[in-house]
């Protein structure tokens, strides 16, 4: 089995590329959102370390954002609870598909949570930063002080990019990408 991890800035269209490869994904903030809807262990967890910020199950995201908002520790609480289960959920998403020729692994924070292994091709999405930040800004719950957040707990860009094994230039067309997928396939089947 071949495992693809995606790597790239917030809002760079990680998950469009993904996708775009045409095999199952793992969608690491797909699982949150279920993790949060879901998993009363978490929540119970998450209860235990912010009482003063998630109140109610289901976790509603609010509650979350404003945890991480008043804190600096908070995101660092949330991280560690929720990792842990997000990493059990891609282990069996890894068992699940283990006969597929190629998995895609979606997660944010793949490098910096030492998900990844020396085996993974890594495929960093590259975009330009005034249409990431076009893309952002028209999100729903669109917070430059959450994304800063995010971005404090991540590697920079530049090492990131020196990490990939392929470098997919997204110019948010679904011809760019298709084109350097078919490239990356064709080099590693």
């Amino acid at each position: 089995m071949i495992k693809i991890g995606i790597l790239g800035d917030i809002g760079s269209g990680k998950s469009f590329v993904a996708k775009a490869f045409g095999y199952p994904v793992f969608n690491a903030d797909d699982e949150v959102a279920k993790l949060y809807r879901r998993d009363k262990k978490t929540y119970l967890k998450l209860k235990g370390k912010l009482p003063e910020y998630v109140k109610s199950f289901p976790i509603k995201k609010e509650e979350i954002l404003n945890a991480i908002l008043s804190n600096n520790t908070n995101l660092q609480k949330i991280v560690k609870i929720v990792h842990a289960e997000i990493r059990k959920k891609m282990y069996l998403f890894i068992k699940k598909n283990k006969k597929r020729k190629i998995i895609v692994l979606d997660i944010p924070l793949l490098l910096e949570n030492k998900i990844n292994n020396k085996n993974n091709i890594l495929v960093f999405v590259d975009s330009k930063k005034y249409q990431i930040d076009k893309r952002l800004k028209n999100r729903k719950n669109f917070n430059m002080k959450i994304i800063k957040k995010f971005k404090k707990i991540q590697l920079p860009l530049n090492f990131k990019k020196s990490k990939a094994d392929f470098i997919i230039k997204n110019d948010f067309t679904k011809k760019s990408i298709k084109k350097g997928i078919n490239n990356i396939l064709n080099q590693i089947l």
